[in-house]
């Protein structure tokens, strides 16, 4: 029987998830059916987690894919992220605080990837163009250019298309009358790097989710004067520290002076949009192409994973929910996926298939908050976990809930908050220094906690 050839596009954490799984089931024997190409533009695996200095375009001309800033913390507990079969105490040797900064998360994921020896499954540098599926032949025809080589590659075709390049990297930028001639810094949170390039600026903050929260402490952490954050609808309603705090949206700026919707006026030096990223797919044509707002459940995705209206059934998506759940998530997809495509999991005709996956959309549609929100995401999690024999139990749900509690209580010192592993039952240690004072982010200082 020939191989069924998937065609792996990303190698961060999602994608990273498939190779991984792909290797376990090879050792298990029963991946022997399957050949994935995995492409991946960067020169490195992470997607996200690769932290780079560039905004814009890169060395090679390619759109910025990150949106990592240089100072970020996990802004929910590793405890609800952490890996059943490599646990934070797999990979550092020890319990460590819940909270960590960017490079302790990014070399926890490595060294699942690493010990795996996933590196060698993935071709760097390379971007792909262009995805076209053929009724006909039932075949997916992929073109990719090699950035090393700086051509156009021979055309490959596949059997099935896994699309895991993200959809945190192509920010959404709204209009307002004004902005254009304002005389300060006006940027979207996919270029914020160092948040010390604001010491002593005060800081229009657009938008209510979670980067406009982080990026809000984040600049008053390393001193930002005074912090204005602007929503549309609803306001984040944390217990704000003097230097933030919130306004209904603002309609205009004249000069460096801001409008908002309340009649109230306030002078900033810089204006930063926390305002979401696209789904964009430019490379896939328009049958296969998935398009939705950053939402738990996008439409047209049987499972969150198969897309319905084209690609008969072997276009797939993984990582695109927005996300309580993360890294975990990925991982049953991915497992999910796999097992999909070499047949151990059945799915129903498409009419049964379009009737699950609005059901899932109408539900989160009606959701009424986090806490709700979260248990949807919980559900979604172990609905794909029970399909695919993932092997442990992946609800974090109580977790994520007492988070959020301590969010409500001091939006301020909930990163200080120690939490107990599912998995290992190891509670782990207090930070050696609060996070608003923490302003060395090295793992080396991290890791010192005793």
């Amino acid at each position: 029987m020939a191989p069924k050839r998937i065609c792996l596009i990303g190698a961060g954490p999602s994608g990273m998830s498939v190779l991984y799984q792909l290797e376990r089931l090879r050792k298990e024997g029963v991946a022997g059916p399957l050949e994935v190409v995995c492409y991946e533009k960067q020169d490195n695996w992470g997607g996200l987690w690769n932290y780079t200095w560039r905004t814009g375009n890169d060395e090679h001309g390619e759109p910025v894919h990150g949106s990592m800033y240089r100072y970020l913390w996990s802004n929910g507990p590793k405890e609800a992220l952490e890996f059943p079969d490599y646990t934070f105490e797999d990979h550092y040797g020890k319990a460590i605080p819940s909270f960590p900064p960017r490079e302790v998360l990014f070399d926890y994921l490595q060294g699942r990837w690493k010990k795996a020896d996933l590196k060698k499954l993935i071709s760097f540098k390379t971007v792909v163009r262009s995805v076209t599926f053929d009724e006909d032949t039932e075949k997916f025809s992929v073109t990719t250019e090699s950035l090393t080589e700086k051509k156009v590659m021979p055309t490959e075709v596949f059997d099935y298309v896994m699309v895991a390049s993200g959809h945190y990297s192509v920010p959404f930028v709204p209009t307002y009358p004004g902005v254009e001639k304002f005389p300060g810094r006006v940027m979207h949170s996919h270029d914020f790097r160092d948040a010390c390039e604001f010491e002593g600026k005060r800081l229009l903050v657009v938008g209510s989710s979670y980067s406009a929260e982080d990026l809000a402490l984040q600049t008053v952490k390393y001193g930002a004067k005074h912090v204005i954050c602007t929503y549309r609808t609803n306001p984040m309603g944390f217990k704000w520290p003097s230097t933030i705090e919130e306004r209904p949206i603002f309609t205009h700026v004249a000069g460096k002076i801001v409008h908002f919707s309340d009649g109230t006026t306030a002078e900033v030096d810089a204006i930063i949009f926390c305002t979401g990223y696209l789904h964009y797919y430019p490379f896939l044509e328009d049958k296969i192409r998935l398009r939705s707002k950053n939402v738990l459940y996008p439409p047209n995705l049987y499972k969150g994973t198969i897309f319905t209206p084209g690609g008969n059934n072997k276009m797939l998506y993984v990582g695109v929910q927005d996300q309580f759940y993360t890294y975990t998530m990925f991982d049953v997809q991915a497992l999910w996926a796999l097992k999909y495509v070499l047949g151990d999991i059945k799915i129903p005709d498409k009419e049964t298939m379009i009737s699950s996956w609005k059901d899932w959309v109408d539900r989160n549609q009606k959701l009424k908050d986090q806490h709700e929100q979260i248990n949807f995401q919980t559900d979604f999690v172990m609905d794909l976990a029970k399909e695919a024999d993932y092997g442990h139990d992946l609800d974090v749900g109580d977790i994520f809930h007492s988070w959020e509690h301590d969010k409500d209580v001091d939006v301020l010192t909930y990163r200080d908050a120690t939490v107990t592993s599912k998995f290992t039952k190891t509670k782990s240690p207090k930070h050696h220094t609060n996070f608003m004072l923490a302003l060395d982010d090295s793992m080396e200082c991290y890791l010192a906690t005793k």
